[in-house]
């Protein structure tokens, strides 16, 4: 066991050298959260980028960080929750919001209340008065600052082993040429033409299509998502 431990590691060690983000995945998903051996190595692993030098969270760090959190080891889960406090995505924020229950809600992979959370907090940022509606409007989207825009992105994409987020949406609408009924259909908010009933037709797992979640309800018309993947938070992201 210890043998195929060692394996993993140096499989592993060497598609992040090569950067090869989908292979460290693979890998990690084959570890498993019974395993106090895996378990320790991943931690290890995890404390090792976390402290180098201009250090920056992706997709792998939040699947390891996942893994260790929601194993049953108290001792993994203390160890983990010293050197995260706040998860491994930074929760900047220009106007104070908290989004420490979104990372919760992201690490547990509850992603309908996630989902709902986000937009609530979208919501927030836009100064809207939730008495009178609890929408955007397009108008409202600037107003959200960029810092937040990032911060929540960042979240969505580090816990879906990179396959959610605004970013990721704005990519897949791009790469269909900018054409609304093909970008509903590659993301998965319509099936064969038909736009997909809230919230039972959606998928609320990470094995969604590529841009799947978070949602914005597209029978509205597309003048909300268009001010979204133009938002000036992308210019240099």
């Amino acid at each position: 066991m210890q043998n195929q431990i060692q394996a993993q590691l140096l499989e592993l060690s060497e598609n992040m050298l090569s950067n090869n983000i989908k292979k460290q995945i693979d890998i990690i998903e084959t570890m498993s959260v019974n395993n106090h051996l895996q378990l320790k190595s991943l931690a290890d692993l995890l404390y090792d980028r976390i402290n180098r030098p201009n250090y920056e969270s992706n997709c792998v760090d939040g699947l390891i960080y996942e893994k260790l959190l929601n194993s049953n080891n108290q001792e993994i889960i203390k160890f983990t929750s010293n050197l995260c406090p706040e998860g491994v995505v930074p929760l900047y924020s220009s106007k104070h919001m908290n989004y420490k229950d979104l990372q919760i809600l992201l690490t547990q992979q509850e992603l309908l209340k996630a989902d709902q959370l986000t937009q609530q907090k979208l919501i927030q940022l836009a100064g809207i008065n939730t008495k009178n509606r609890n929408w955007l409007y397009f108008t409202d989207v600037k107003k959200i600052p960029t810092q937040d825009l990032q911060t929540i992105d960042k979240l969505w994409h580090t816990h879906s082993k990179g396959k959610f987020g605004f970013f990721t949406q704005r990519q897949v609408w791009i790469s269909v040429g900018k054409d609304w009924g093909k970008f509903w259909q590659k993301i998965g908010w319509e099936v064969e033409n038909s736009p997909c009933r809230y919230p039972d037709e959606f998928q609320w797992n990470s094995y969604g299509p590529k841009g799947h979640l978070p949602l914005f309800n597209q029978l509205r018309g597309v003048q909300v998502l268009s001010a979204l993947f133009n938002h000036s938070a992308w210019d240099n992201y």
